[in-house]
């Protein structure tokens, strides 16, 4: 393949990111007629016109756009794997995201195996309901709910996981629901930040129906609340196994049966400490 040369292609992104030829010889150290030079350079090699010179400023054509886009996201590539390598990046520690319940119920419990395999690994739990998206400097993997293919994100399965909804033996007493419309007569008890009452309930045609009562509270509190009988919840099957053995809790119906926790990952070189948590993650899910 007959690529155009590294400095022409650095000479477009500093031309694209600065908008002008005299800031992006500064941004280069170089004077603005060798940007220009290359910029006409890259032209010739390529043999379309990158820049629409009608006017007195500089314009990209549309070739010239998608050209910038693609720069733009192969050197921001580069910039992670140069991070991802070096001595200040390996020494960060690993922040992982996950929501609070997803924390509680199964990470934590297994995190001891990994710190023992890994003593110098430092790590950071960000446990919240939001999405959050792994980016270069911050959140390294996402453990995200859902059936995959998260758009500029790598993700792999991790492990199935239904949806149950459940309730404590003594909330729903001598006679379980039957349908689900026998439960809006409970109260109901939400994970902070999440819609997750309000999405099942729509899904099964009660969206206009009011339940007794809704309170939020984080992930960690409303399986609490659930096991003493304050409130029907919305989780994963996983997040109330040990509950649903051990009959604190009663799964009174099942739904996603094709979901489950992904690994979530930027695309682009991992550094070692996230290679070494990726693959424990890996064991310990086909474990689960």
């Amino acid at each position: 393949m007959n690529l155009p040369s590294l400095s022409a292609l650095r000479a477009f992104c500093a031309f694209v990111q600065t908008g002008s030829v005299a800031d992006a010889g500064a941004a280069l150290n170089v004077s603005h007629a060798a940007i220009s030079q290359q910029l006409r350079g890259l032209e010739a090699h390529l043999g379309i016109p990158l820049f629409d010179r009608s006017n007195r400023a500089l314009e990209l054509t549309p070739d010239g756009a998608d050209l910038a886009r693609a720069l733009q996201d192969g050197f921001g590539r580069i910039a992670a794997g140069v991070e991802a390598v070096s001595a200040s990046e390996a020494e960060r520690a690993l922040n992982v995201g996950c929501t609070p319940t997803f924390a509680a119920a199964w990470l934590m419990p297994r995190l001891a195996g990994f710190q023992a395999e890994h003593p110098g690994i430092d790590m950071m739990i960000n446990p919240s309901p939001l999405l959050m998206d792994p980016s270069p400097g911050g959140i390294d993997v996402a453990i995200r709910y859902g059936t995959g293919g998260w758009p500029g994100l790598d993700s792999a399965p991790l492990m199935s996981a239904p949806i149950v909804v459940v309730g404590a033996p003594s909330l729903f007493g001598s006679t379980l629901p039957q349908s689900p419309l026998d439960l809006i007569r409970f109260p109901w008890l939400e994970e902070l930040g999440t819609n997750e009452t309000s999405s099942w309930l729509a899904a099964k045609g009660l969206k206009d129906h009011k339940v007794l009562s809704r309170t939020q509270v984080p992930g960690n509190l409303m399986i609490d609340g659930a096991r003493n009988g304050q409130g029907i919840a919305v989780t994963t099957r996983i997040a109330v196994a040990e509950d649903l053995d051990a009959g604190r809790l009663i799964a009174v119906f099942e739904d996603r049966r094709d979901a489950g926790y992904h690994i979530v990952t930027k695309p682009g070189v991992h550094r070692p400490p996230l290679k070494a948590f990726l693959r424990w993650l890996r064991q310990e899910g086909s474990k689960t």
